[in-house]
């Protein structure tokens, strides 16, 4: 079952909330998708993977837009925003993105945002000069997971699985283009696989 939410702060974000059908949840993963202006979108084919490879085990998801372009600062806000309305109605949060998602996901987890786990798919290193992540992964506190093709030569992502491997983070890596092809469900089984045990209580 899928709600439409508006998500408060100022900016028109609008989300859709995928419940899982085990009833209500207690945790939910907030899901940055690829860059706007690129054709980026919450119906992204990766978001939907990750989102229903976590509803297998009973955990929401809450896929969001940004709001109009503002060269990644409105976007980060956006996903703050995301975050802040997740905590409000859930225990635990995690949060997901891919390309410039992942980047999103990244640098909202710097800013200290209450959250268990981080994942990025394909993660941009740098969006400007001071939205760069490899300048705040230091920054981040929780567990991160960075996933990468190795075929990749769209997103920057070496810089990201760098500080991934140099703070002891995980890592996984496909044979695989940034858009994944062919692989969404192993690459959204990999995101669940680290995302679920560390927002169940049972993890």
């Amino acid at each position: 079952m899928s709600d439409t939410i508006l998500v408060p702060g100022g900016r028109d974000v609008r989300a859709t909330l995928d419940e899982s059908d085990d009833g209500p949840s207690d945790a939910v993963v907030v899901a940055c998708p690829p860059h706007p202006q690129h054709g980026g979108h919450r119906g992204d084919a990766r978001l939907v993977a990750v989102s229903d490879a976590l509803a297998d085990h009973g955990i929401d998801c809450l896929r969001f837009d940004y709001g109009e372009w503002d060269d990644g600062y409105g976007e980060r806000a956006d996903t703050r925003n995301a975050v802040a309305w997740a905590t409000d109605h859930y225990d635990r949060v995690g949060l997901f993105g891919f390309s410039f998602g992942g980047a999103m996901a990244l640098l909202t987890a710097a800013d200290g945002v209450d959250v268990e786990a981080v994942s990025a798919l394909g993660p941009a290193a740098r969006l400007a000069s001071d939205l760069d992540v490899t300048d705040v992964f230091d920054q981040i506190h929780v567990p991160v997971q960075v996933v990468y093709g190795t075929r990749d030569d769209i997103a920057d992502w070496r810089p990201v699985v760098d500080c991934a491997t140099e703070y002891h983070q995980s890592t996984v890596e496909f044979a695989a283009d940034h858009f994944f092809v062919g692989q969404t469900e192993k690459v959204a089984t990999a995101v669940a696989d680290f995302l679920v045990p560390n927002l169940t209580l049972d993890g």
